[in-house]
C-alpha cells in the first residue's frame, strides 16, 4: 500500500488488532515506519496477558443485543455511555459476515509478535486504558519494556476504546510524540 500511495515512510498508529499488525510491520519493514503508535493492544502469545474468561463468555454471547452491549462496556465507561447515545464508530462493521469476524478473532488470538518486539528500531509510544479488560492493559507495559526506548503511557479510567472517549487526552499525546520526533532526511 505505502509504494501504491508513493509513501517511502510512515507515521503508525495501530490500536488493538490494528496494533498487532503494526508491531509486524515496525519489525519486518523498519525501514517503512519512521515512528509507532500502539493503542489498546498485546505482544499476544504465552507472553501476552489474556482476557479473562468472562470477557470472553460475553464476546461470544449469541443474543445480538446483548452481545453489542457487552462490547459497549467492554469500550466505554458508564458515565461515556450514559451521555452518549452513539453512533458508537469502534463497535466495528454491522454488516461483517460471520466468517469475516470468526478470521479476526482467529487471527487475533494467533498472534505472537513477542520475538520481534526486541527488533522494533522506530520511535515507540504505547497507549492504553488502565480499564481496558478488552485487551487488559497489564499489556501495555509488557510492550513498552520489550521495545528498545518505547515510551508508555496509560490513561486513567479509559477502557479499550480510549481514542475516542478520552480524545482530549490522547490525540494531543500521539500529535506530541509524533512532532517530537525530529524528520529523518534521505
Amino acid at each position: 500500500m505505502l509504494d501504491d500511495l508513493g509513501v517511502d515512510r510512515a507515521d503508525v498508529y495501530g490500536t488493538s488488532m490494528g496494533g498487532r499488525v503494526a508491531q509486524q510491520l515496525a519489525a519486518h519493514h523498519p525501514h517503512r515506519v519512521r515512528t509507532l503508535v500502539l493503542g489498546c493492544t498485546s505482544p499476544g502469545g504465552p507472553h501476552g496477558v489474556e482476557r479473562g474468561n468472562d470477557v470472553r463468555a460475553s464476546l461470544a454471547e449469541s443474543r445480538p443485543g446483548a452481545a453489542r452491549q457487552a462490547l459497549l462496556e467492554l469500550m466505554y465507561t458508564p458515565a461515556w455511555l450514559a451521555n452518549h447515545l452513539g453512533p458508537y464508530r469502534t463497535l466495528g462493521d454491522p454488516g461483517m459476515p460471520a466468517h469475516a469476524r470468526r478470521r479476526h478473532l482467529a487471527a487475533s488470538n494467533q498472534h505472537d509478535a513477542w520475538h520481534l518486539l526486541p527488533d522494533i528500531s522506530a520511535p515507540t509510544q504505547v497507549l492504553h486504558g488502565s480499564d481496558d479488560r478488552l485487551n487488559p492493559a497489564a499489556n501495555a507495559p509488557l510492550l513498552a519494556d520489550c521495545i528498545p526506548g518505547a515510551r508508555l503511557h496509560m490513561i486513567p479510567g479509559a477502557r479499550h476504546a480510549y481514542f475516542e472517549e478520552f480524545r482530549t487526552e490522547a490525540s494531543p499525546l500521539v500529535l506530541d510524540f509524533l512532532t517530537a520526533v525530529p524528520p529523518q532526511r534521505a
